[in-house]
């Protein structure tokens, strides 16, 4: 079989190790976004760690080549609009929280009366992007002196112990950690690896509920624990990197082996697609 690689770092930990374990019996090549072209024989599957708009483009080109490609363009790139997410995920009936958009950070900040903490992210999801807590008139206005024309969502501060939960799924298998929040004082912390028997009860099965929802094979899923073992949604990524997570790169690699079985076989059209 030939696995493809849409990325601009092959070398990310995840790929590389897949990568390691598919190249012993089958080829594996990485196409950069920024100057690859579709090769006139496609590989049998296509995996899209990148979402860039060059590397949409170029995924979007190989579907129409007839290459199968996960996650598909089109679930990467609802991923990425913050707007459009919480749409899907609330009429879903998935406990996402409750999300304003605003055409820039000015428009919100000029009228935005601040009762209670919120959390500002940008409305598109991208390296670099703006996830902030706001509490009050002067950070609101510090804020807006930087991002002032950003597009942004707005969420309802959830109390919560500070500690995130990360849920990767690989296909239909879990993974997950904690980690100390972006918003929390003491700022990110690393992930720690959390065992799925220390899950609440049900969180496993609503993460995989939510790649069912939006079309993804590979994903994650922030999630609050708001009280009790109460999940909160608060983000969900196309692709993430999994990182130190034991048995991911093997998952990985089983899938791209399945979904390009499936391509070759013709069956590739039973399986998710946006």
């Amino acid at each position: 079989m030939r696995i493809g690689l849409i990325t601009p770092e092959p070398g990310h930990p995840l790929l590389a190790a897949a990568t390691g374990l598919l190249s012993r019996e089958h080829t594996v090549e990485a196409l950069d976004p920024v100057t690859a072209d579709v090769p006139r024989q496609p590989a049998d599957v296509y995996l899209l760690k990148s979402g860039t708009p060059h590397a949409l483009a170029l995924a979007r080109d190989l579907e129409r080549h007839g290459a199968t490609v996960v996650n598909s363009a089109a679930a990467t790139t609802l991923c990425q609009d913050r707007t459009r997410m919480a749409e899907l995920a609330r009429r879903a009936g998935l406990p996402f929280a409750a999300t304003r958009t605003f055409g820039s950070l000015a428009v919100w900040a000029a009228g935005a009366p601040l009762s209670s903490p919120v959390v500002v992210k940008s409305r598109h999801n991208r390296r670099g992007d703006l996830v902030a807590r706001v509490d009050d008139a002067g950070q609101l206005a510090r804020l807006a002196a930087v991002w002032s024309r950003e597009p942004v969502v707005v969420q309802e501060f959830a109390p919560n112990s500070g500690w995130d939960h990360k849920l990767w799924v690989i296909e239909d298998r879990v993974f997950a950690a904690t980690r100390r929040s972006d918003l929390s004082p003491q700022g990110r912390g690393p992930n720690r690896p959390l065992p799925l028997d220390a899950l609440p009860d049900g969180w496993a099965a609503l993460v995989r509920e939510v790649g069912a929802v939006f079309a993804l094979d590979v994903y994650g899923v922030d999630i609050l624990d708001t009280g009790d073992g109460t999940p909160l949604i608060v983000d969900i990524n196309a692709f993430p990197g999994i990182r130190g997570q034991d048995g991911a790169p093997e998952a990985l690699a089983a899938l791209a082996l399945r979904r390009a079985y499936e391509a070759s076989a013709g069956t590739s059209g039973a399986s998710r697609s946006a």
